[in-house]
């Protein structure tokens, strides 16, 4: 958490290959986030979550830090921390157990989904998340809450999200060499799911998929549960590096042709006609083609956007051999900034053949003027994994709070009458 008066407040930390962001929330008396600090700073150091100059990563992470403490006006001392990189694996398990007594008890979930876990995983990597996507007991499958019911046996469905160790432990180490505390890592598709989706797009089926600039994040939701994810280890820089290989231009000036790209469109359709933007950029395009960035980037983006479509038609065939739901009623979600650029959505209608929604982070207040764009979602989705720890543990406080009140009257009622 944060050392800060009367507030209950939550951060969030991305450190990612373009830019590392720290977001400072405050949980409102609704269960809401207001924005109350934010500290952005160009990454160094970082490619797809692997860390190749821990010096430069820590640099860039108090940098970010210090922004989001001097506007938050406050001291932060613990994170939620973001993860993404091609070393992040997951599957699907089950567990089963016979029910200790006549109903479902906190212990017999416990002891269920220790069993799920206790599974083999990939060498020398660790569980990052064990979701449970659905119980059943008996014969009565699809519970998401079996607490207080009836029967014998009960079996439970995860899904779980493993990491190879050392790229979790130096990106941790990076943050504690800055005198905060990691409260937790969170898988970044895992975030980016919390920031843009609604409960309806997953319970009818949605796949959501994080471009950013080093990788691509995937987590795809049937029937409410999430069933699969997946990183992608190509994203939006490697358009930048095409772009700056096909018009021999540097890769800083080449991500400002991609960023710049809608400009392409007020172009005339003539092969000979240049890209019109503001005087500034004038000398770096006036002799660049139009249609040859718009072929670069269309063929690039396009071969992204298949990969995607070839694992979601994996999980799908998979799932319609297992006799199971598969359908994507709510369509493709594209968040991160990576999907901000122009015909993105006509790019991903035609390969994906679904419906298709560009989205941004939702649900928050206060200081949101750039923090409502797609290249945040990540950590906003920290901000509201944050918030939910944060209420789970004062609800367990509360209970514990009142046991020991419920002992106490109890002991005292002993002491009077005897």
């Amino acid at each position: 958490m944060i050392i800060s008066t009367n507030k209950k407040l939550v951060v969030g930390l991305e450190v990612g290959t373009n830019k590392v962001v720290t977001l400072v929330g405050e949980i409102l008396i609704d269960s809401t986030i207001k924005i109350i600090g934010s500290g952005i700073c160009k990454s160094k150091g970082i490619e797809k979550g692997r860390i190749n100059n821990l010096d430069a990563v820590v640099s860039c992470i108090k940098e970010s830090v210090y922004k989001a403490e001097i506007m938050a006006n406050c001291n932060i001392t613990s994170v939620y921390l973001s993860l993404s990189s091609k070393y992040i694996d997951c599957q699907n398990e089950i567990g089963i157990v016979p029910i200790s007594e006549d109903e479902v008890t906190k212990e017999d979930i416990e002891n269920v989904i220790h069993t799920a876990k206790s599974v083999k995983i990939l060498n020398e990597h660790h569980i990052l998340h064990v979701i449970p996507q659905e119980y059943s007991i008996d014969q009565q499958s699809g519970i998401k809450n079996p607490i207080g019911l009836s029967g014998t046996r009960m079996q439970v469905r995860v899904h779980l999200i493993t990491c190879h160790q050392n790229i979790a432990k130096n990106i941790i180490k990076a943050v504690e060499k800055c005198n905060i505390k990691v409260d937790q890592v969170i898988f970044s598709g895992l975030a980016s799911s919390k920031a843009v989706l609604t409960e309806e797009e997953c319970k009818l089926g949605v796949c959501m998929i994080d471009m950013g600039g080093g990788t691509i994040d995937l987590t795809t939701y049937i029937d409410g549960f999430i069933e699969d994810s997946q990183v992608i280890p190509y994203a939006g820089n490697i358009v930048t590096k095409d772009i700056s290989y096909a018009c021999r231009t540097s890769y800083s000036d080449s991500e400002i042709i991609k960023i710049n790209y809608n400009s392409l469109l007020k172009a005339p359709k003539d092969s000979q006609s240049n890209i019109e933007l503001s005087e500034k950029h004038q000398n770096l395009f006036k002799n660049l083609q139009s249609d040859t960035i718009s072929d670069v980037i269309e063929s690039r983006y396009s071969e992204l956007l298949t990969l995607i479509n070839n694992r979601i038609l994996y999980i799908q065939n998979k799932l319609y051999k297992e006799g199971k739901k598969y359908q994507l009623s709510s369509g493709i979600v594209l968040t991160g900034g990576a999907s901000s650029i122009s015909l993105m959505h006509k790019y991903a209608e035609k390969i994906f053949q679904n419906k298709i929604r560009i989205a941004k982070p939702i649900n928050i207040s206060g200081l949101i003027e750039n923090i409502t764009e797609p290249n945040y979602s990540t950590v906003v989705g920290l901000l509201h994994y944050g918030k939910e720890f944060y209420l789970e543990s004062e609800n367990i406080k509360k209970e514990s709070s009142f046991i020991e009140k419920w002992f106490k009257q109890i002991n005292n009622w002993f002491k009077r009458e005897f």
